[in-house]
């Protein structure tokens, strides 16, 4: 039985009200937070709407404000970042470059503190660079005041790609049944690329150019804006080194026929030293000195490679390079006579770079040349054994800094190359002494129309003397892969001021 004031399982009266009044206390202070949460999220609910609301009229103010107010909108590599970026060209002056402040503030490779002005008077939009400022306008170069017309293409600095979009001169040009075409990334680059002179560089300027020379000068132009960046990478990080686009032909590679391949040069400008990237080389080496040039803008102390192998910018001097090419042709196999002969080596600029002394000996299967026997109808030839050797005896006069040289050939249809061993210069001569017995048992009518119509391209390989670079001095050479080298060749000259200029040589 229980005791008054008491309740059941122990608790008096006293103690269950103070429970249930501490329950409701909690209940309605959960209550409380519960609708200043729901208060809270309608609010920034309200805020979000009243902020894309914002955003939305601004867009809106700032697209009725593109139909009548010059501006520059950017071209992107990449499409989708196509016209992410507007500057309108306020009526008086509207300065360019990387202080602030300016009224178009730019920042990056190129780009001067003062780098440009632009003039909008009376609705005519004229553009001024600053001395040493690098400035293109629909792909030419722009040393003084320059009046922009819709669509023009404006190139500041080497990254800086923008399209002026004139309202005025647009209503003008359609009123005067003019075509409007509007501007494209890859269009404004072909542009740049054919005031450099690298559109019809192929040598068929006509209009009936092949599918090779298309896709030829399409290389050029994705490759020339990389060349250009890393050339103004190498020059504000004091590299000083410089890169130019040059041209493989097949003949230099060892190949009978096929088309060039674009290739880039590396120059290290304190030693003379050169170095050939294959393109895709080059564009794996581009990337890593865009990260190293992004490191070196964020102020990080260790934006320069401790380890020069993991510079992008250094080539160690026993890198093997290509010297040049000799072509021996066999016709005379064919007459099994005995041809010995010191022929030109040539560069890709079809320079000569020395000379090398080959012969080719008909000789038995043991070896022993003949020098008696030969034949007057190369016809007899056909189903009948030959056996000759041929010889790579010396290389004169190699580039001085040239210090050791090795050749590599192929025969026919060799898969793989024939190489000499590699040879010491002794005074103006590399003695190669090398010597290779070939065999063809029988003779083929198709083999017999190789000896009279083709030749042995014999490519000549050489390591550089030590550079600067080696000597643990601020210069580093810059990394790459060895190539074969061009038949034609384009140099990007970098000068004080930074401007390249492009050139091509053709034959």
């Amino acid at each position: 039985m229980l005791r008054r004031g008491q309740m059941g399982i122990g608790y008096t009266e006293e103690e269950v009200a103070e429970m249930r009044h501490s329950l409701e206390e909690q209940l309605k202070k959960n209550q409380e937070e519960m609708e200043k949460m729901n208060n809270s999220w309608q609010q920034r609910l309200k805020e979000a709407e009243a902020q894309n609301k914002l955003k939305l009229e601004e867009e809106r103010q700032e697209q009725e404000r593109m139909k009548s107010v010059p501006h520059l909108w950017n071209l992107h590599e990449d499409p989708a970042l196509t016209g992410m970026v507007t500057h309108f060209i306020i009526p008086g002056k509207s300065k360019v470059g990387t202080l602030k402040g300016t009224e178009i503030l730019l920042s990056g490779l190129s780009i001067l503190p003062d780098h440009a002005v632009i003039y909008n008077k009376d609705g005519v939009v004229n553009v001024r660079p600053n001395a040493d400022a690098r400035l293109l306008v629909n792909g030419d170069e722009v040393r003084s005041d320059k009046m922009l017309r819709h669509n023009d293409r404006v190139l500041f600095g080497h990254n800086h790609l923008y399209v002026l979009h004139h309202p005025q001169d647009l209503a003008k040009q359609l009123r005067e049944g003019r075509s409007v075409e509007k501007p494209t990334y890859d269009a404004a680059q072909q542009e740049i690329a054919q005031h450099l002179g690298l559109i019809g560089i192929t040598g068929n300027r006509s209009k009936n150019r092949t599918q090779d020379d298309l896709l030829l000068e399409e290389e050029l132009v994705q490759v020339l804006p990389h060349v250009n960046q890393a050339n103004a990478i190498s020059q504000e990080l004091e590299k000083r080194v410089h890169f130019d686009i040059i041209l493989v032909a097949p003949q230099a590679r060892g190949l009978s026929e096929g088309r060039a391949e674009v290739c880039v040069k590396l120059v290290d400008c304190i030693s003379g030293n050169e170095w050939v990237w294959s393109k895709n080389k080059f564009t794996n080496r581009k990337y890593m000195m865009a990260e190293m040039y992004e490191h070196y803008m964020e102020g990080q102390t260790d934006w320069d490679a401790s380890c020069k192998d993991k510079d992008p910018f250094w080539e160690a001097s026993d890198t093997e390079v290509p010297i040049g090419t000799v072509h021996v042709y066999l016709q005379s196999l064919a007459y099994v006579i005995e041809l010995d002969e010191t022929l030109a080596i040539t560069d890709f600029r079809g320079a000569e770079q020395g000379y090398l002394h080959v012969a080719v000996v008909p000789c038995d299967d043991q070896g022993l040349e003949r020098r008696e026997d030969f034949l007057e109808n190369p016809q007899e030839m056909i189903g009948k054994e030959l056996h000759f050797k041929i010889k790579i005896l010396s290389a004169k006069n190699l580039p001085t800094k040239i210090r050791t040289c090795f050749c590599k050939y192929k025969v026919y249809l060799d898969d793989k190359s024939t190489m000499t061993h590699e040879s010491l210069q002794t005074g103006e001569t590399h003695d190669i002494n090398h010597q290779h017995l070939f065999t063809f048992n029988p003779v083929t009518k198709q083999f017999l129309s190789y000896l009279t119509n083709s030749s042995v391209v014999i490519e000549v390989w050489g390591k550089q003397e030590r550079g600067s670079g080696e000597q643990g001095s601020l210069l580093p050479s810059s990394s790459t892969e060895p190539l074969s080298s061009a038949r034609s060749s384009a140099s990007d000259v970098v000068g004080a001021n930074g401007h390249i200029t492009v050139a091509f040589v053709i034959f």
